[in-house]
């Protein structure tokens, strides 16, 4: 086992975190106004008495940025797991299916699942998760069937204190950073890196943000408010819901 050197961490997010802000901005660069209206309650809106444009267009944006970032973020998160883990235990990317990182340790074998939090699946992902590494189990053994092998869903963040699933193991946050490092207290020492130039990069995104907005505050309200500024709760649930009937 070697020793992780958290210069080498702070390198790797400063050459890679760029990637990370970089998918937002890309992300808000792609959204159509039409494709968030669709995918929202409209019904909820109205329940809760929201009159203006601006209001219905900043929470539908918001709840988008926040789902979406949570995802690439994650992501991110999965290469620097992997990076991490290389150090220590020349771990790598694998190739099988479904399996994110193999490593051994110990004579044994680890494949590793990575999501980014603890509350990430139902049950069919569940299901599908187990028989990922079921199928990876098989593959492994193919050349070696002696060969032990410990399957891991690792969460980069939250907690399960029970992490014996049965057919696997479930590490969560500190878990998780000490089970692929085997430094117990990684998971708060990686934090100060990750706030690389923070402030930079939010203040770039914050500019596409409020143009965002604005442009689609003027989208809704050219074409979901009358003459008199008021919303047209009519044409928005038809644009949101009506059904395309054959004649």
């Amino acid at each position: 086992m070697k020793t992780l050197d958290l210069k080498d961490v702070s390198k790797y997010v400063e050459e890679n975190i760029g990637s990370f802000h970089n998918k937002r901005i890309d992300s808000l660069n792609e959204l159509k106004l039409s494709k968030i209206l669709k995918r929202k309650n409209p019904y909820l809106f109205k329940a809760k008495y929201v009159l203006t444009a601006g209001d219905i267009i900043k929470s539908l944006t918001d709840a988008h940025i926040s789902s979406n970032e949570e995802t690439i973020f994650g992501d991110w998160l999965e290469g620097l797991a992997i990076f991490i883990n290389g150090r220590i235990y020349d771990g790598k990317k694998s190739g099988i299916k479904g399996i994110d990182l193999e490593f051994d340790r110990d004579g044994k074998r680890n494949i590793v699942a990575i999501k980014s939090g603890p509350n990430w699946a139902n049950n069919s992902q569940k299901s599908k998760m187990i028989s990922d590494f079921n199928t990876a189990r098989k593959t492994l053994r193919t050349g070696n069937s002696k060969l032990e092998i410990i399957a891991v869903n690792g969460c980069c963040y939250g907690r399960d204190n029970k992490p014996d699933k049965g057919d696997y193991f479930k590490y969560c946050g500190q878990r998780f950073w000490e089970f692929i490092s085997g430094n117990r207290e990684l998971y708060t020492e990686i934090i100060e890196p990750l706030g690389y130039k923070s402030k930079e990069r939010n203040d770039e995104f914050m500019k596409s943000y409020s143009k965002m907005v604005n442009k689609f505050t003027k989208e809704f309200t050219n074409e979901f408010c009358d003459n008199e500024g008021a919303i047209d709760w009519m044409r928005l649930v038809r644009l949101n819901s009506a059904a395309k009937y054959q004649t």
